[in-house]
């Protein structure tokens, strides 16, 4: 079952024609990784010579659209060795049961969200009526732990407050002879509804996503992804990708920097005005 906040986002796409698990063209965005997630709702696939990565399931119904853009692109699902998450979500990992079924992939997630995509969405803050199949967790992440899988290493960076255990993912890729940081952004979006001060389920909120911000504008960045394509611009990029082949968008620091900004900026504005209006 979707919240009412997810719900209610879903609807409104559909109703513009921008349905969220609508189709988009895979691609290969730098080095060995490759976008396979649908119109919005970012899944990536990062490829070695011993398995591949692969970050967020969507929705269930949204894994047999993942399936078809990894083979496309002459990959193949039971390939994928390591499942891994943005953050506990119904949209980034609702389908990682069915996911976990098709690849035999270990789950790793950051504390603070193998609860709830161990019970299928329990002990969510915020969206409690949120449920899906529930996913059996391999191994329960600290910030700063690496998995390494054919030569490529990838770094959970702990980046909480979206919800406990958001995670942004980074890692270093080869392409036309240079080395690229990587960062896939968790999210670091205060959503409609939730409540930074005097927050009894989630007390440590605030503090969380000043932890967050901090972390973030530490982060060597060279390709800006993100948990929604709308976070890295993704349509605008792919369309310039497809028309100029020569430089590669997804190849933005500064746009990176400029969301973080941006979002710290909204947190901190969210947060003084709920303060101002808290009653003593």
């Amino acid at each position: 079952m979707l919240s009412a906040t997810v719900f209610s986002m879903a609807m409104a796409a559909a109703v513009m024609g921008q349905s969220s698990d609508a189709a988009f063209p895979p691609h290969r965005v730098i080095g060995s990784v490759y976008y396979v997630g649908s119109k919005d709702i970012s899944s990536f696939l990062i490829t070695t010579p011993k398995g591949h990565f692969l970050l967020n399931s969507g929705f269930e119904e949204t894994v047999p659209l993942i399936r078809a853009s990894v083979e496309s692109l002459g990959f193949k699902m039971r390939d994928v060795k390591y499942l891994l998450a943005s953050h506990a979500h119904s949209d980034h990992v609702a389908g990682h049961a069915l996911a976990k079924e098709l690849t035999g992939a270990k789950v790793y997630v950051m504390r603070g969200d193998d609860g709830v995509i161990s019970s299928g969405g329990k002990g969510q803050y915020l969206y409690t009526t949120s449920r899906w199949k529930p996913c059996a967790v391999d191994r329960v992440l600290k910030d700063g732990e690496k998995i390494t899988l054919g030569g490529v290493t990838l770094v959970a960076r702990s980046t909480p407050g979206h919800t406990r255990g958001c995670t942004t993912w980074t890692c270093q890729v080869k392409d036309g002879g240079k080395k690229y940081d990587v960062v896939v952004v968790g999210s670091p979006n205060v959503n409609p509804g939730y409540q930074l001060v005097g927050n009894k389920d989630y007390p440590e909120i605030a503090k969380d996503f000043a932890k967050t911000f901090n972390l973030s504008k530490a982060l060597e960045c060279d390709v800006f992804l993100g948990a929604h394509g709308a976070y890295y611009g993704l349509p605008a990029k792919f369309e310039r990708f497809k028309r100029d082949g020569k430089t590669n968008p997804f190849i933005d620091p500064d746009g990176y920097r400029d969301y973080i900004t941006l979002k710290e900026k909204a947190f901190r504005s969210t947060l003084e005005k709920q303060k101002a209006t808290k009653t003593p």
